[in-house]
């Protein structure tokens, strides 16, 4: 056993674990390892297949080594995570994968698999083109089609022997189960034909499974190697998506500060953030990251704390507010003095959010992997019977092998191979066109149950940058002044708020005035001298009790009004007298009314969740047409969390359409993630679904998208099986020429690709 065990106490007073699982090659597996754990008394687990992780509850008389032990008896490895370097020791471990890069394919495993199917696909052309065109047959020809199928069928697919192995010795049938014994049998037909069946003459001449003499008996070699190759492609695939599961973590870690100017024998010092103690003071510049949690002493300033509110809107900070590492100041030097720090602060348990909400979604067993583990049984039962009445019957034993291995070629599962890999390709490929990126084939299986969809507000239904929504002057003073001068003081703000108004008044005038003695009073508002007029813009109270400057009544209800609505409100006074209001908010993307209709009209029920206040929630959730009573606001991300589990438990199937830190969790805790490919990287790696267009009607074609996937999967899941379903009573009954199997088989592979073909022609809501 490796690592180090990092436990914490549950409130039911037994603790958690994590343990990484070695050796799932399905989510079959998962349920297995699950089941197994959760039968040893007081112990509750989860396990994920895509981040190969267990999250384990143990009663304190168990230890992790009997829950390590448990999980090998099953047939897999496990064992206790390893600790995390200095840098990034945050209570969280890294979610597999090779650290310090998120490229997929310079993974081990999904190296290893690029490499296998590389060669199986290299090896598989020439077999498959040599069998289905007679022109290319030159003599021997099927003795290089054995050359070159052996390795396919022995390297190329012992992921699949392997597993069939693994899962026999537990008595269970998988997918894998099905495609070893499939290829294995069509492999070891061949070799009989070949050396003792009289198909290694010269002349021998197939076409596509379709030719063949009935003295002669048929190769299936074709089978085997196409068979192999698409499954590995299928296999490379989820292996991709599942490494990037763990990217959510990697990046969220990553986060944080790696450096911290700290104030020590009065003198500062630049030191690793890993050797950063509780207590010590540390200095945080203008444009810095906050090292770590803690609170202010010296300085005011405004925080960026959108990774944890989600909202545009710095929060202002002065001597005794707390900060929270990660966070970027945005305004003027502060002097913090450390409070939290590795796996206390919020960064870190907010890495544990995401983690955990990985680990607990409930595993997703395929179709394909459900219908084998009662498919694989009655194949095998089958073939025995054969065997068994036809020498029962007075057959020769070369006549009842001949039709009992005949069961077993007919149900090698080629269409089956297709079935998933052509759909989710083709799919995914018409899903880039429109912009939405699929995670993997789990997803598809999550959008066809999906009822409830969760809305984050800020850059999801808004655009997520303040703007200049109205500017509203003073009796008898102008507009375009107004605004002028307002954007000539704020000019040398950094405020977000300020930066907006600054950024309307050029683009009306593209003009800028000259300004001096600029001054921000942090929390309240500027002031500076604009063209030889001392001008000041701030908060209403401000510009009352410190310039003697309240706003006329007229002014005064467009303010109240605004701040119903959940607007801000910054007034504009010069020359003795407040000149009018600018109204600055997040303003609703356009198309955000018409994606809440369409949702509506897949049978979804939205909801808004939202790290704002009530009455700004409230506001956007009127002008897009979501019920207030499904609105959820003021939340941190861990309630966003907990609004998703709240509403699992009460049975629903929930998707969640994010693109900020403060959505990791709630992202990789739903049941299907939705990110906006706009939003934060953190957003996106925890999501299944990512939408490149920052358009909210792209979650609709995501979801139409996907569920249409997954139907043409099961149409050609159930033709591949339909198809076994017809002709292996016809093996059974010595009645399956080989040219009619052939033609069979060719036929429903056939009809696989072509109705996964269908998807090009998928429409978006958008247009395009």
């Amino acid at each position: 056993m490796t690592g180090t065990e990092v436990h914490e106490r549950h409130p039911d007073a037994r603790r958690s674990i994590e343990l990484e699982i070695g050796g799932m090659t399905c989510a079959s597996c998962a349920s297995r390892i699950e089941r197994k754990l959760n039968r040893m008394p007081g112990v509750e687990a989860s396990v994920n297949y895509a981040t190969e992780r267990a999250r384990v509850l143990l009663p304190d008389d168990v230890d992790a080594a009997a829950a390590i032990a448990t999980v090998e008896a099953t047939g897999y490895s496990a064992h206790l995570p390893e600790p995390r370097p200095a840098r990034h020791q945050s209570g969280t471990d890294d979610a597999g994968g090779d650290e310090g890069s998120d490229d997929p394919d310079t993974n081990p495993e999904t190296s290893a698999l690029l490499h296998r199917l590389t060669v199986s696909a290299a090896l598989t052309i020439p077999v498959v083109a040599l069998s289905m065109v007679p022109a290319w047959q030159f003599a021997y020809w099927q003795w290089a089609c054995l050359t070159l199928a052996s390795p396919v069928v022995v390297w190329g697919a012992w992921p699949f022997h392997r597993a069939a192995l693994k899962n026999a010795r537990h008595g269970a049938a998988t997918m894998d189960t099905l495609v070893s014994l499939g290829v294995t049998a069509a492999y070891v037909w061949s070799l009989w034909a070949l050396f003792l069946g009289g198909a290694g003459v010269t002349d021998l001449t197939m076409a596509g499974s379709m030719e063949s003499s009935d003295a002669i008996p048929h190769i299936y070699l074709e089978t085997a190697t196409a068979v192999t190759t698409f499954l590995l492609l299928g296999r490379y695939l989820e292996a991709r998506a599942k490494h990037r599961s763990g990217a959510a973590l990697r990046t969220l870690l990553d986060m944080g500060a790696s450096e911290v100017a700290v104030l020590r024998d009065g003198a500062e010092q630049r030191i690793d953030v890993a050797e950063l103690r509780i207590g010590e003071r540390f200095v945080v510049r203008p444009g810095e990251k906050v090292a770590t949690d803690g609170t202010v002493e010296e300085g005011t300033s405004a925080i960026d704390a959108s990774m944890l509110t989600g909202e545009p809107v710095p929060v202002e900070v002065g001597p005794g507010d707390p900060v929270v590492g990660a966070t970027i100041n945005a305004g003027g030097r502060l002097v913090v003095r450390a409070t939290r720090i590795g796996a206390d602060t919020q960064l870190a348990q907010m890495g544990r959010l995401v983690s955990e909400a990985q680990s607990g979604r409930a595993p997703i067993q395929r179709l394909a992997d459900r219908i084998s583990a009662v498919f694989v049984p009655v194949v095998m039962a089958l073939s025995l019977a054969t065997l068994a009445g036809w020498m029962a019957t007075g057959h020769s034993t070369q006549d009842a092998f001949t039709a009992a291995v005949a069961v077993l070629i007919i149900a090698c599962p080629c269409a089956l191979g297709l079935a998933t890999p052509t759909a989710l390709l083709v799919g995914t490929g018409r899903g880039a066109q429109l912009g939405i990126l699929i995670g993997g084939p789990e997803v598809l299986e999550s959008t066809r149950r999906v009822d409830t969809i969760v809305l984050d507000k800020t850059g999801t239904l808004t655009t997520g940058h303040m703007q200049v929504i109205d500017v509203v002057p003073a009796a008898g003073v102008d507009q375009a002044e107004l605004l002028a001068m307002a954007g000539a003081v704020e000019d040398g703000s950094e405020h977000p708020i300020g930066a907006a108004i600054a950024e309307a008044a050029r683009a009306a005038s593209g003009t800028r005035h000259e300004i001096a003695d600029f001054r921000a009073i942090p929390g309240l508002g500027v002031e500076a001298v604009v063209d030889a007029r001392m001008v000041a813009a701030g908060r209403p109270e401000w510009l009352a009790e410190a310039w003697a400057c309240p706003l006329p009544d007229e002014l005064d209800a467009q303010v109240r009004r605004a701040h119903v609505a959940g607007r801000t409100v910054i007034a504009v006074a010069w020359d003795g007298a407040a000149r009018g209001v600018v109204v600055v908010a997040d303003t609703l993307r356009p198309s955000s009314v018409t994606a809440v209709t369409e949702f509506c009209g897949l049978g979804l029920t939205p909801m808004l969740l939202t790290g704002d206040n009530e009455r700004a929630a409230h506001a956007i959730a009127a002008e897009v047409g979501i019920d207030s009573q499904d609105v959820v606001a003021g939340v941190l991300p861990e309630g966003k969390l907990a609004t998703v589990r709240s509403l699992q438990s009460a049975g629903r199937v929930v998707a969640m359409v994010g693109d900020g830190v403060n959505d990791a969790a709630a992202l990789a805790g739903a049941d299907l993630g939705i990110a906006m490919g706009t939003g934060t990287d953190v957003a996106i790696a925890a999501a299944d679904l990512t939408l490149v267009r920052g358009d909210p009607r792209a979650a609709v074609d995501a979801i139409r998208l996907s569920r249409r996937t997954l139907a043409i999967i099961r149409g050609n899941l159930f033709w591949a099986f339909g198809y076994n379903v017809v002709a292996i009573p016809a093996a059974m009954l010595g009645l399956l020429n080989p040219m009619i199997a052939g033609a069979a088989m060719a036929a429903s592979s056939v009809f696989v690709v072509t109705n996964s073909l269908r998807l090009r022609r998928f429409r978006s809501v958008v247009g395009n």
